[in-house]
């Protein structure tokens, strides 16, 4: 099985590990990842907040590569899966006057990284693959807003509510508590302008998880993942944020590679440390 692949700057600055963990993963499932070479910034944020045309322009050079490749395309960051769907969609309503020069007409699909993972196939190889089952980790599955919302643009049935992450946490071994703030806002967004209200939201989601007995949080989201740790009021006891592909890694994975961890603000080795293989045969 090929893909094609777009990372995104967050996955090549400051969340390298997500795309490290990706990479991983792709490799223990036997898939390909073809990345789109001279890949652009998408737009998401500092373009599509200044400038519309440009960052459907950005988005649209992104589609023209993918086009050539023939490959449905994955994306693991919520703001690129996004602002991409969101160019894909204007380009098919025939909208030239915001078409980048480069864009081309394609019939491919923009897969976010966890719909693609949550397949009952993938997670058929998932659990026959899991060799350290993680029976002791009881994780808040944190899903945020942008690959979900709005619907008509994510093409997500189950915004509201949605289980993906849940399913595939279930299928380490792990148990997916019941919560309240799966779905709800961190403030990723305001994190610079308004440290104050993103401390109270990641107070209030870390608060919610902690009350339905998760010891740590998983997302799918870059800008997610960096700002519940970077918020958290105390981080000596803060609760670790994992990406949802650092566990599948480290769950079908034996290796015991010291650096894994290293780049996250909240140390999740202790958490980890009771996890053991499970035995051949």
């Amino acid at each position: 099985m090929k893909m094609s692949y777009y990372p995104g700057c967050s996955l090549a600055g400051t969340s390298a590990e997500y795309d490290r963990s990706i990479r991983e993963v792709a490799g223990l499932l036997g898939f390909e990842l073809v990345e789109l070479t001279d890949w652009n910034c998408c737009g998401a944020s500092s373009g599509h907040m200044t400038d519309h045309r440009l960052s459907i322009a950005l988005s649209s050079r992104n589609l023209s590569k993918a086009v050539k490749l023939g490959l449905d395309l994955l994306v693991p960051c919520s703001a690129c899966f996004q602002r991409l769907r969101v160019a894909d969609k204007l380009q098919s309503k025939d909208t030239s006057d915001i078409r980048a020069e480069e864009a081309e007409a394609g019939d491919f699909a923009i897969i976010h990284l966890t719909r693609f993972v949550a397949r009952p196939d993938m997670l058929a190889r998932v659990k026959a693959l899991v060799r350290r089952p993680l029976h002791a980790l009881d994780l808040a599955c944190y899903y945020g807003c942008l690959s979900l919302r709005p619907p008509a643009v994510t093409g997500a049935p189950d915004c509201e509510n949605p289980d993906g992450l849940d399913r595939i946490v279930t299928a380490l071994g792990a148990r997916a508590v019941r919560w309240s703030h799966k779905t709800e806002c961190c403030s990723s967004s305001l994190s610079m302008s308004r440290p104050d209200i993103a401390a109270r939201l990641v107070g209030d989601i870390v608060g919610a998880a902690r009350r339905a007995g998760a010891r740590a949080l998983v997302t799918d989201c870059p800008m997610c993942q960096a700002n519940l740790e970077a918020r958290q009021s105390d981080r000596s006891d803060g609760l670790p944020v994992f990406f949802i592909t650092e566990l599948v890694a480290y769950a079908m994975s034996e290796d015991h590679e010291p650096g894994r961890w290293r780049q996250h603000l909240i140390d999740p080795k202790p958490l980890l440390g009771g996890i053991q293989s499970r035995p051949e045969g």
